[in-house]
């Protein structure tokens, strides 16, 4: 796939102080490549520049070494910016405009007229899960649920190619997250790279292909989740959940397999195997004791301890 986001040596200090200023180290030395395509995790701690980078790609800040590209544009190159979109993590607007008095001015500055941006409004609006009846009414008067929806309608109002979300997901309850994930699934469907920051793994394990993650402004992984999250060097164990059979009904007959485990669940019991093998036969031993399976699933390497052994 084309790369469409080349960062090279990307560094960036801040200075610190009154009286003594010192240099804070935010970004240190960062070269990542991603591909067109596909959704793009961005993980880290808070403060390993996850933000700073962003901020740098959008050229709200400058860096202090390196250089990145955006569709292989340099990022200062104003005339690429019509072809991206963005919404960062506290999106604010002026307070007395409307949301769909908003949604025509970004779209008039993209060139769009008026037809279009009241068509793009309101498919947008209704995309991203915001009310009808809240439309017309004054952002000021919004949550900030509320606020990062039309944050999100307003990133994709130019149909962009790339669109950059810092922390998409902040401010939505459960339905509003679930809406939102299920936009962001969408637009990798129609080709849109998604450079995704967020907090929230479980968002980052539903959505995406490929993560980074940073750890005090430098690299710490990168590639694919999946690749990331199997480890070689681990034996490869299987979780077996089954109910209406008791924990201890089931620990006699299952002894004699090799690294079998049982832990008692409140409808049943919890098996733990370390060959495949061995799965059919504590099917039988379960069915002989009346019980049923709910599933079976391999055990791996969560995305919340890779995140914890990556970010220290």
């Amino acid at each position: 796939m084309q790369t469409v986001v080349e960062i090279e040596n990307l560094t960036k200090d801040y200075e610190v102080g009154f009286w003594k200023k010192k240099k804070v180290r935010a970004l240190d030395s960062l070269t990542l490549d991603v591909a067109g395509g596909q959704i793009f995790g961005f993980l880290g701690g808070n403060g390993a520049g996850k933000t700073t980078t962003i901020k740098i790609l959008m050229s709200l800040i400058f860096a202090t070494e390196g250089r990145a590209r955006i569709l292989g544009e340099d990022i200062s190159n104003v005339a690429m910016r019509r072809r991206i979109g963005y919404c960062p993590e506290n999106p604010y607007f002026y307070d007395y405009l409307k949301a769909s008095e908003l949604m025509l001015y970004f779209g008039e500055l993209f060139g769009l007229d008026k037809a279009k941006s009241r068509q793009k409004c309101e498919e947008l609006l209704t995309k991203v899960g915001l009310a009808e009846k809240d439309w017309n009414k004054q952002l000021r008067k919004f949550s900030k649920g509320m606020l990062q929806r039309v944050g999100l309608a307003q990133a994709l109002i130019n149909d962009p190619e790339i669109v950059f979300l810092d922390e998409p997901m902040s401010g939505l309850d459960p339905i509003g997250r679930r809406e939102i994930r299920e936009l962001i699934a969408g637009l990798r469907e129609k080709g849109t790279t998604v450079f995704m920051s967020t907090h929230i793994l479980s968002d980052i394990e539903a959505l995406c292909d490929n993560v980074a993650i940073l750890r005090h402004g430098r690299l710490a992984a990168t590639g694919k989740l999946d690749e990331l999250l199997s480890d070689a060097g681990e034996t490869q164990s299987f979780e077996i959940n089954v109910k209406g059979v008791a924990a201890d009904a089931l620990r006699a007959d299952l002894a004699h397999i090799a690294g079998a485990t049982v832990a008692a669940k409140p409808s049943g019991a919890n098996i733990q195997v370390s060959d495949e093998r061995d799965v059919d036969r504590v099917l039988e031993i379960t069915r002989a004791h009346g019980g049923r399976l709910v599933n079976v699933q391999p055990v791996r390497q969560s995305l919340e301890e890779l995140f914890v052994r990556e970010t220290g």
